[in-house]
Protein backbone atom coordinates (compact mmCIF):
# COMPACT_ATOMS: atom_id res chain seq x y z
CA UNK A 1 0.00 0.00 0.00
CA UNK A 2 1.64 3.21 -0.86
CA UNK A 3 -0.11 7.01 -0.78
CA UNK A 4 0.44 10.25 -2.65
CA UNK A 5 -1.25 12.72 -0.86
CA UNK A 6 -2.21 15.94 -2.51
CA UNK A 7 -2.96 19.20 -0.19
CA UNK A 8 -3.84 23.23 -0.97
CA UNK A 9 -4.80 25.41 -3.84
CA UNK A 10 -4.73 24.59 -7.65
CA UNK A 11 -4.27 20.62 -7.78
CA UNK A 12 -4.28 19.76 -11.25
CA UNK A 13 -4.62 15.80 -12.37
CA UNK A 14 -5.11 15.63 -16.22
CA UNK A 15 -2.92 13.02 -18.85
CA UNK A 16 -1.08 14.24 -21.63
CA UNK A 17 0.14 12.18 -24.57
CA UNK A 18 -1.27 8.81 -22.51
CA UNK A 19 1.28 9.81 -19.06
CA UNK A 20 -0.89 10.94 -16.12
CA UNK A 21 0.13 14.56 -15.32
CA UNK A 22 -0.21 15.37 -11.47
CA UNK A 23 0.10 18.73 -9.92
CA UNK A 24 0.37 19.31 -5.80
CA UNK A 25 -1.25 21.99 -4.63
CA UNK A 26 0.20 25.16 -2.99
CA UNK A 27 -0.30 26.34 0.42
CA UNK A 28 1.77 29.83 0.51
CA UNK A 29 2.44 31.52 -2.26
CA UNK A 30 6.08 30.78 -1.83
CA UNK A 31 5.85 27.31 -2.34
CA UNK A 32 6.72 25.59 -5.85
CA UNK A 33 4.12 22.58 -6.20
CA UNK A 34 5.35 19.56 -6.56
CA UNK A 35 4.46 17.81 -10.25
CA UNK A 36 4.50 14.06 -10.94
CA UNK A 37 4.77 12.30 -14.50
CA UNK A 38 4.04 8.72 -14.74
CA UNK A 39 3.82 6.75 -17.91
CA UNK A 40 1.33 3.95 -18.60
CA UNK A 41 1.72 0.89 -16.36
CA UNK A 42 4.82 2.68 -14.53
CA UNK A 43 2.87 4.35 -11.55
CA UNK A 44 4.01 2.96 -8.39
CA UNK A 45 0.75 4.28 -5.96
CA UNK A 46 -2.48 2.20 -4.76
CA UNK A 47 -4.28 5.62 -3.66
CA UNK A 48 -4.44 8.99 -4.32
CA UNK A 49 -5.62 11.30 -1.26
CA UNK A 50 -6.90 14.46 -2.19
CA UNK A 51 -7.16 17.03 1.06
CA UNK A 52 -6.81 20.22 -1.15
CA UNK A 53 -9.25 22.93 -1.16
CA UNK A 54 -9.39 23.31 -4.90
CA UNK A 55 -8.38 21.81 -8.25
CA UNK A 56 -9.13 20.28 -11.30
CA UNK A 57 -9.49 16.01 -12.42
CA UNK A 58 -10.32 15.92 -16.14
CA UNK A 59 -12.42 12.79 -17.37
CA UNK A 60 -9.51 11.25 -19.32
CA UNK A 61 -7.53 11.48 -15.81
CA UNK A 62 -10.05 9.81 -13.55
CA UNK A 63 -10.26 6.74 -17.01
CA UNK A 64 -6.37 6.64 -16.19
CA UNK A 65 -6.91 5.86 -12.74
CA UNK A 66 -9.66 3.58 -13.03
CA UNK A 67 -7.64 1.61 -16.34
CA UNK A 68 -4.59 1.20 -14.15
CA UNK A 69 -6.37 0.18 -10.50
CA UNK A 70 -5.23 3.38 -8.46
CA UNK A 71 -8.15 4.72 -6.29
CA UNK A 72 -8.92 8.41 -5.74
CA UNK A 73 -9.72 9.03 -2.57
CA UNK A 74 -11.97 12.75 -1.62
CA UNK A 75 -11.34 13.58 2.28
CA UNK A 76 -13.53 16.75 3.57
CA UNK A 77 -11.51 19.79 5.51
CA UNK A 78 -12.29 17.74 8.94
CA UNK A 79 -10.52 14.64 7.26
CA UNK A 80 -13.80 12.81 6.87
CA UNK A 81 -13.93 10.20 3.75
CA UNK A 82 -16.15 12.63 1.07
CA UNK A 83 -16.14 10.08 -1.51
CA UNK A 84 -13.79 7.53 -3.83
CA UNK A 85 -13.24 6.94 -7.58
CA UNK A 86 -13.19 2.92 -7.65
CA UNK A 87 -11.69 0.33 -10.27
CA UNK A 88 -14.06 -1.08 -12.06
CA UNK A 89 -15.93 -3.04 -9.59
CA UNK A 90 -15.63 -7.20 -9.33
CA UNK A 91 -19.26 -8.25 -10.81
CA UNK A 92 -20.52 -10.94 -8.24
CA UNK A 93 -24.60 -11.09 -9.04
CA UNK A 94 -24.98 -14.53 -6.73
CA UNK A 95 -22.84 -13.01 -4.15
CA UNK A 96 -24.93 -9.79 -3.48
CA UNK A 97 -27.68 -12.50 -3.54
CA UNK A 98 -26.26 -14.31 -1.08
CA UNK A 99 -25.41 -11.32 1.17
CA UNK A 100 -28.59 -10.23 1.09
CA UNK A 101 -30.03 -13.56 2.54
CA UNK A 102 -27.64 -14.02 4.89
CA UNK A 103 -28.27 -9.92 6.24
CA UNK A 104 -32.25 -11.57 6.39
CA UNK A 105 -31.11 -14.69 8.16
CA UNK A 106 -31.31 -13.36 11.92
CA UNK A 107 -28.80 -16.40 13.25
CA UNK A 108 -26.06 -15.34 10.61
CA UNK A 109 -26.61 -11.35 11.15
CA UNK A 110 -25.95 -11.81 15.19
CA UNK A 111 -22.82 -14.35 14.01
CA UNK A 112 -21.09 -11.55 12.09
CA UNK A 113 -21.61 -8.75 14.46
CA UNK A 114 -20.58 -10.91 17.23
CA UNK A 115 -17.20 -11.79 15.43
CA UNK A 116 -16.97 -8.22 13.80
CA UNK A 117 -16.53 -6.70 17.59
CA UNK A 118 -14.88 -9.63 19.11
CA UNK A 119 -12.43 -8.89 16.57
CA UNK A 120 -12.74 -5.44 17.57
CA UNK A 121 -12.04 -5.74 21.29
CA UNK A 122 -8.47 -7.89 20.54
CA UNK A 123 -7.28 -5.65 18.64
CA UNK A 124 -8.18 -2.83 21.45
CA UNK A 125 -6.61 -4.86 24.05
CA UNK A 126 -3.17 -5.47 22.06
CA UNK A 127 -3.11 -1.69 21.72
CA UNK A 128 -3.79 -1.93 25.75
CA UNK A 129 -0.90 -4.49 26.40
CA UNK A 130 1.69 -2.49 24.36
CA UNK A 131 0.92 0.69 26.44
CA UNK A 132 0.39 -1.03 29.77
CA UNK A 133 4.45 -2.27 29.29
CA UNK A 134 5.66 1.26 28.86
CA UNK A 135 2.89 3.12 30.95
CA UNK A 136 2.45 1.50 34.59
CA UNK A 137 -1.07 3.63 34.80
CA UNK A 138 -3.06 1.40 31.85
CA UNK A 139 -4.59 -1.23 34.40
CA UNK A 140 -7.74 -2.34 32.44
CA UNK A 141 -8.33 -5.99 30.65
CA UNK A 142 -11.03 -4.58 28.37
CA UNK A 143 -11.42 -8.39 27.38
CA UNK A 144 -12.51 -9.49 30.54
CA UNK A 145 -15.23 -6.78 30.21
CA UNK A 146 -16.57 -8.25 26.71
CA UNK A 147 -17.97 -11.46 28.15
CA UNK A 148 -21.17 -10.93 28.00
CA UNK A 149 -20.67 -10.67 24.25
CA UNK A 150 -20.77 -14.89 24.01
CA UNK A 151 -24.74 -14.43 25.49
CA UNK A 152 -25.46 -11.39 22.94
CA UNK A 153 -28.60 -12.45 20.75
CA UNK A 154 -29.23 -9.45 19.19
CA UNK A 155 -27.53 -6.63 16.95
CA UNK A 156 -28.42 -4.13 19.49
CA UNK A 157 -26.82 -6.36 22.70
CA UNK A 158 -23.65 -6.59 20.75
CA UNK A 159 -23.16 -3.14 20.22
CA UNK A 160 -23.95 -2.08 23.66
CA UNK A 161 -21.35 -4.60 24.77
CA UNK A 162 -19.33 -2.56 22.33
CA UNK A 163 -20.44 0.94 23.29
CA UNK A 164 -19.06 -0.32 27.37
CA UNK A 165 -15.73 -1.69 26.03
CA UNK A 166 -15.07 1.44 23.89
CA UNK A 167 -15.73 3.80 26.81
CA UNK A 168 -13.46 1.76 29.15
CA UNK A 169 -11.31 1.65 26.63
CA UNK A 170 -10.82 5.45 25.40
CA UNK A 171 -10.84 5.85 29.11
CA UNK A 172 -7.73 4.01 29.78
CA UNK A 173 -5.83 5.82 26.47
CA UNK A 174 -6.74 9.30 27.39
CA UNK A 175 -4.45 8.61 30.28
CA UNK A 176 -1.53 8.44 27.52
CA UNK A 177 -2.83 10.58 24.94
CA UNK A 178 -3.42 13.65 27.48
CA UNK A 179 0.33 13.33 27.87
CA UNK A 180 1.05 14.41 23.93
CA UNK A 181 -1.91 16.67 22.60
CA UNK A 182 -5.23 17.51 24.30
CA UNK A 183 -7.56 14.42 24.07
CA UNK A 184 -11.34 15.02 25.55
CA UNK A 185 -12.67 11.72 24.74
CA UNK A 186 -14.58 10.47 21.14
CA UNK A 187 -17.80 11.76 22.38
CA UNK A 188 -18.88 15.08 22.64
CA UNK A 189 -21.48 17.29 22.55
CA UNK A 190 -25.05 17.46 22.47
CA UNK A 191 -24.70 14.15 19.64
CA UNK A 192 -22.40 12.34 21.59
CA UNK A 193 -20.46 11.44 18.56
CA UNK A 194 -17.24 12.72 16.81
CA UNK A 195 -18.61 15.28 14.25
CA UNK A 196 -15.73 17.15 14.21
CA UNK A 197 -12.78 17.27 16.13
CA UNK A 198 -12.47 19.47 19.18
CA UNK A 199 -8.69 18.72 19.90
CA UNK A 200 -5.39 17.53 18.06
CA UNK A 201 -6.24 13.73 18.79
CA UNK A 202 -9.54 13.49 17.22
CA UNK A 203 -8.26 15.39 14.43
CA UNK A 204 -5.83 12.82 13.96
CA UNK A 205 -8.43 9.63 14.32
CA UNK A 206 -10.59 11.50 11.80
CA UNK A 207 -8.48 11.10 9.27
CA UNK A 208 -6.74 7.92 9.94
CA UNK A 209 -10.35 6.75 10.03
CA UNK A 210 -11.28 7.93 6.54
CA UNK A 211 -8.12 6.50 5.11
CA UNK A 212 -9.04 3.15 6.90
CA UNK A 213 -12.43 3.64 5.56
CA UNK A 214 -10.77 3.75 2.07
CA UNK A 215 -9.26 0.90 2.29
CA UNK A 216 -12.14 -1.12 3.80
CA UNK A 217 -14.04 0.56 0.31
CA UNK A 218 -11.52 -0.67 -2.03
CA UNK A 219 -11.55 -4.50 -0.35
CA UNK A 220 -15.42 -4.83 -1.06
CA UNK A 221 -15.03 -3.28 -4.61
CA UNK A 222 -12.61 -5.65 -5.39
CA UNK A 223 -14.37 -8.70 -4.26
CA UNK A 224 -18.37 -7.59 -5.31
CA UNK A 225 -20.09 -7.22 -1.83
CA UNK A 226 -22.82 -4.58 -1.22
CA UNK A 227 -21.29 -1.92 0.40
CA UNK A 228 -24.82 -1.31 1.56
CA UNK A 229 -25.85 -4.42 3.42
CA UNK A 230 -24.02 -4.34 6.71
CA UNK A 231 -24.77 -6.59 9.78
CA UNK A 232 -23.21 -4.66 12.94
CA UNK A 233 -24.40 -1.14 11.22
CA UNK A 234 -27.83 -1.13 10.27
CA UNK A 235 -28.94 0.58 6.87
CA UNK A 236 -28.87 4.02 6.37
CA UNK A 237 -29.62 6.29 3.67
CA UNK A 238 -26.37 7.99 1.87
CA UNK A 239 -24.48 5.47 4.35
CA UNK A 240 -21.92 2.21 3.65
CA UNK A 241 -22.85 -0.20 6.89
CA UNK A 242 -20.80 -3.02 5.14
CA UNK A 243 -17.76 -0.56 5.12
CA UNK A 244 -18.28 0.27 8.53
CA UNK A 245 -18.57 -3.12 9.65
CA UNK A 246 -15.21 -3.77 8.12
CA UNK A 247 -13.42 -0.76 9.51
CA UNK A 248 -14.23 -1.84 13.46
CA UNK A 249 -12.03 -4.99 13.59
CA UNK A 250 -8.91 -3.29 12.51
CA UNK A 251 -9.45 0.58 13.46
CA UNK A 252 -6.75 -0.87 16.48
CA UNK A 253 -4.02 0.33 13.49
CA UNK A 254 -5.15 3.91 13.05
CA UNK A 255 -4.51 3.73 17.19
CA UNK A 256 -1.42 2.47 17.08
CA UNK A 257 -0.14 4.29 14.37
CA UNK A 258 -1.39 7.90 16.02
CA UNK A 259 0.33 6.49 19.39
CA UNK A 260 3.56 5.59 17.65
CA UNK A 261 3.94 8.96 15.99
CA UNK A 262 2.61 10.61 19.19
CA UNK A 263 5.96 9.44 21.07
CA UNK A 264 7.98 9.84 18.29
CA UNK A 265 6.75 13.55 18.44
CA UNK A 266 6.26 13.57 14.87
CA UNK A 267 3.47 16.21 15.29
CA UNK A 268 3.83 19.62 16.73
CA UNK A 269 1.42 22.42 17.07
CA UNK A 270 1.55 23.75 13.72
CA UNK A 271 0.59 21.23 12.44
CA UNK A 272 -2.88 21.63 13.30
CA UNK A 273 -5.49 24.53 12.88
CA UNK A 274 -8.67 25.73 14.70
CA UNK A 275 -11.07 27.01 12.25
CA UNK A 276 -14.00 29.70 12.94
CA UNK A 277 -16.61 27.24 14.24
CA UNK A 278 -13.59 25.79 16.91
CA UNK A 279 -12.89 22.56 15.18
CA UNK A 280 -9.50 21.46 15.18
CA UNK A 281 -8.06 20.38 11.54
CA UNK A 282 -4.50 18.57 10.01
CA UNK A 283 -2.53 21.29 8.12
CA UNK A 284 -1.15 20.16 5.07
CA UNK A 285 1.97 19.31 7.05
CA UNK A 286 0.04 17.42 9.42
CA UNK A 287 -1.76 15.25 7.04
CA UNK A 288 1.51 14.67 5.22
CA UNK A 289 2.94 12.93 8.26
CA UNK A 290 0.12 11.31 9.68
CA UNK A 291 -0.26 9.48 6.31
CA UNK A 292 3.50 8.43 6.27
CA UNK A 293 2.53 6.64 9.96
CA UNK A 294 -0.55 5.21 8.48
CA UNK A 295 1.00 3.59 5.20
CA UNK A 296 4.29 2.11 7.48
CA UNK A 297 1.46 0.98 9.89
CA UNK A 298 -0.67 -0.67 7.04
CA UNK A 299 2.74 -2.28 5.19
CA UNK A 300 3.78 -3.83 8.61
CA UNK A 301 3.83 -7.57 8.02
CA UNK A 302 2.52 -10.34 10.16
CA UNK A 303 2.07 -14.28 9.89
CA UNK A 304 -0.90 -15.71 8.45
CA UNK A 305 -1.35 -19.22 7.25
CA UNK A 306 2.45 -19.79 7.20
CA UNK A 307 3.01 -17.17 5.04
CA UNK A 308 3.84 -12.92 5.28
CA UNK A 309 1.46 -10.52 4.59
CA UNK A 310 0.74 -6.97 5.25
CA UNK A 311 -2.02 -5.36 7.47
CA UNK A 312 -3.36 -3.90 4.17
CA UNK A 313 -3.65 -7.01 2.39
CA UNK A 314 -5.01 -8.88 5.45
CA UNK A 315 -8.29 -6.26 5.07
CA UNK A 316 -8.16 -7.68 1.54
CA UNK A 317 -8.20 -11.32 2.78
CA UNK A 318 -10.67 -10.94 5.44
CA UNK A 319 -12.96 -9.84 3.16
CA UNK A 320 -12.47 -11.96 0.49
CA UNK A 321 -13.15 -14.83 3.49
CA UNK A 322 -16.21 -12.75 4.25
CA UNK A 323 -18.04 -13.03 1.11
CA UNK A 324 -16.60 -17.16 0.56
CA UNK A 325 -18.76 -17.41 4.35
CA UNK A 326 -21.76 -15.67 2.50
CA UNK A 327 -21.26 -17.92 -0.38
CA UNK A 328 -21.39 -21.24 1.94
CA UNK A 329 -17.64 -22.03 0.45
CA UNK A 330 -16.62 -21.65 4.29
CA UNK A 331 -18.23 -22.27 7.46
CA UNK A 332 -17.25 -19.36 9.61
CA UNK A 333 -15.30 -16.37 9.78
CA UNK A 334 -12.69 -15.13 11.83
CA UNK A 335 -12.00 -11.45 11.91
CA UNK A 336 -9.63 -11.42 14.71
CA UNK A 337 -7.46 -13.70 12.79
CA UNK A 338 -4.37 -12.95 12.83
CA UNK A 339 -4.04 -11.18 15.95
CA UNK A 340 -1.86 -7.98 16.16
CA UNK A 341 1.65 -8.37 17.97
CA UNK A 342 2.80 -5.54 19.11
CA UNK A 343 6.47 -5.72 20.67
CA UNK A 344 8.72 -3.16 22.54
CA UNK A 345 12.09 -3.08 24.11
CA UNK A 346 11.49 0.49 25.86
CA UNK A 347 9.44 -1.31 28.96
CA UNK A 348 8.90 0.56 32.17
CA UNK A 349 10.92 -2.20 33.56
CA UNK A 350 13.81 -1.86 31.44
CA UNK A 351 13.64 2.00 32.05
CA UNK A 352 14.19 2.17 35.59
CA UNK A 353 16.75 -0.37 35.76
CA UNK A 354 18.75 1.52 33.37
CA UNK A 355 17.90 4.76 35.56
CA UNK A 356 18.76 2.68 38.56
CA UNK A 357 21.94 1.12 37.36
CA UNK A 358 25.13 2.59 38.67
CA UNK A 359 28.46 2.76 36.67
CA UNK A 360 30.05 0.28 38.78
CA UNK A 361 27.65 -2.22 38.57
CA UNK A 362 27.12 -1.15 34.47
CA UNK A 363 31.13 -1.91 34.16
CA UNK A 364 30.89 -5.72 35.65
CA UNK A 365 27.93 -6.17 33.04
CA UNK A 366 30.19 -4.76 30.02
CA UNK A 367 28.84 -1.49 29.43
CA UNK A 368 30.83 1.46 29.05
CA UNK A 369 30.41 4.45 30.94
CA UNK A 370 29.70 6.07 27.86
CA UNK A 371 27.24 3.65 27.13
CA UNK A 372 25.69 4.12 30.01
CA UNK A 373 25.37 7.39 29.91
CA UNK A 374 23.96 7.01 26.29
CA UNK A 375 21.16 4.63 27.91
CA UNK A 376 20.09 7.13 30.71
CA UNK A 377 19.46 9.82 28.52
CA UNK A 378 17.26 7.93 26.54
CA UNK A 379 15.52 6.20 29.09
CA UNK A 380 14.77 9.93 30.93
CA UNK A 381 12.90 10.89 27.95
CA UNK A 382 9.38 9.60 26.42
CA UNK A 383 10.37 8.68 23.14
CA UNK A 384 10.93 5.00 22.52
CA UNK A 385 14.03 3.62 21.61
CA UNK A 386 16.05 0.12 21.39
CA UNK A 387 19.07 -1.45 22.33
CA UNK A 388 21.49 -4.53 21.25
CA UNK A 389 19.87 -8.36 22.24
CA UNK A 390 22.61 -8.76 24.66
CA UNK A 391 22.63 -5.72 26.17
CA UNK A 392 18.61 -5.74 26.76
CA UNK A 393 19.54 -9.68 28.44
CA UNK A 394 22.41 -8.46 30.59
CA UNK A 395 20.10 -5.19 32.41
CA UNK A 396 17.13 -7.89 33.13
CA UNK A 397 18.85 -10.63 34.23
CA UNK A 398 19.33 -11.28 38.08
Amino acid sequence: MKYLLLNGHGININVDGARLHIKDGRTSVKENPVKYIFNPKMIDFDNIVIYGHNGAITFEAMRWLIKHNVQLTLLNWNGRLLTNLMPTEAKQTKLKFKQYQAYQNKTKKVFLARKIIEAKIKGSQAVLDYLKIRYPEINDNIEKRASKLKQAKTVREVMNVESQVAMVYWKELKKILNKKFDFNGRKYGNSKRPVGAIDEINALLNYGYALLESQCYGAINSTGLDTHIGYLHEIQEGGAPLVYDLQEPFRWLVDYAIINALENKVFVKKDFIRTENYNIRLRPSGAKKLTKELEKIFNMKVDYKGKKYTWAFIIRMKTKELARYLSGKRLGIDFGNPMPVLERQDTYELRQKILNLSYSEAKKMGIGKGALHDLKRRAKGDKPFKIYKKVQEKLLSD
